[in-house]
């Protein structure tokens, strides 16, 4: 019986945004703590990712960008000139690690060697675009999970799913003009990155392949459920996906410290459920979710437990 995988490496903590960032190391600590307790009767599986390589990274990001995140990091730089965009001396390390988790999780769930998988990982990736990084974020991790997916096993159906309180605008930017993924996105509007609106729905052969569904600072889940299963489900019934990733950002919970959402443990539980339905009614039950945002301990670990328990009951 195949298991729920937890990808994680401790090498994620030693990237430090900035002292006092809320995008900090103890963000792992309380969803490890969180999962470890889920596993004392569990059906998980913990796996330690290595490096994406070099040329991984390539498929989704320009070669001068690449140049710039690992020599500000070897210069010891605290930023890479992005004012939101903050890194250390292990912010490489940790950055290849966070992308490799991704592209190991797809290899294990194409190869039916788990049920489904979590990637507890930092930095986190949907703001980072091709040519640049921001909002906290350094390589694509979701983007190059569908890269891998589409350059090693030949899909040309992968759904990118992005629940975060704000906007994937990297993802989107990445597969904009290509119908070989498909983005969805739950976000808050007129918050950052200030993208996302509900007319961007694609452009050339990606034409009406993306999917906004911007709502107010307070929307919950009497807004944020049927955006799911009014609009993502007939939407995936037509795309039929062949895989889905999930970009997990748990910011959009109640109480948040950059987030104006108001969803329950209980909420991200059953945002699961729609999303594992899509994923077994079309991709034979093929399930990658990656950490994004999330930055009040207690609820990121209780909505991360809800999160990874209702994944749990695949295997």
């Amino acid at each position: 019986m195949t298991k729920t995988t937890i990808m994680y490496d401790q090498v994620c903590k030693t990237h430090l945004a900035g002292s006092g960032h809320p995008e900090s190391p103890a963000r792992l600590d309380a969803i490890v703590s969180a999962l470890r307790h889920l596993d004392q009767d569990s059906n998980l599986e913990w796996k330690s990712p290595g490096p994406a390589r070099e040329e991984a990274l390539l498929s989704n990001h320009d070669s001068q960008y690449l140049d710039l995140v690992r020599d500000s990091v070897a210069a010891g730089r605290h930023s890479l000139g992005y004012p939101d965009t903050g890194i250390s001396n292990g912010s490489w390390d940790a950055a290849l690690t966070a992308a490799g988790a991704l592209v190991e999780a797809v290899d294990l769930v194409m190869e039916n060697k788990a049920s489904n998988a979590f990637c507890p990982v930092r930095p986190p990736g949907h703001h980072a675009r091709p040519g640049m990084g921001m909002g906290f974020c350094l390589f694509n991790n979701v983007a190059l999970a569908a890269r891998h997916a589409i350059q090693k096993y030949g899909l040309d159906r992968i759904a990118i799913i992005d629940w975060d309180v704000h906007h994937g605008n990297g993802t989107q930017e990445a597969f904009y003009e290509e119908q070989e993924v498909f983005f969805f996105s739950t976000h808050q509007e007129g918050w950052f990155p200030f993208t996302g609106e509900s007319h961007e729905t694609g452009s050339g052969r990606g034409k009406g392949t993306n999917m906004n569904c911007p709502f107010p600072a307070g929307a919950g889940r009497d807004e944020i459920l049927p955006a799911f299963t009014g609009h993502l489900v007939p939407a995936m019934d037509d795309y039929k996906p062949q895989l889905v990733l999930v970009s997990a950002g748990f910011d959009a919970m109640k109480g948040d410290l950059l987030g104006r959402f108001n969803l329950t443990p209980e909420d991200f539980a059953r945002l699961t459920e729609i999303v594992m339905d899509i994923a077994h009614k079309h991709a034979a039950g093929r399930l990658v979710a990656t950490l994004e945002g999330g930055y009040s301990l207690d609820g990121l670990a209780r909505a991360c437990a809800a999160h990874v328990k209702t994944l749990m009951q695949d295997g």
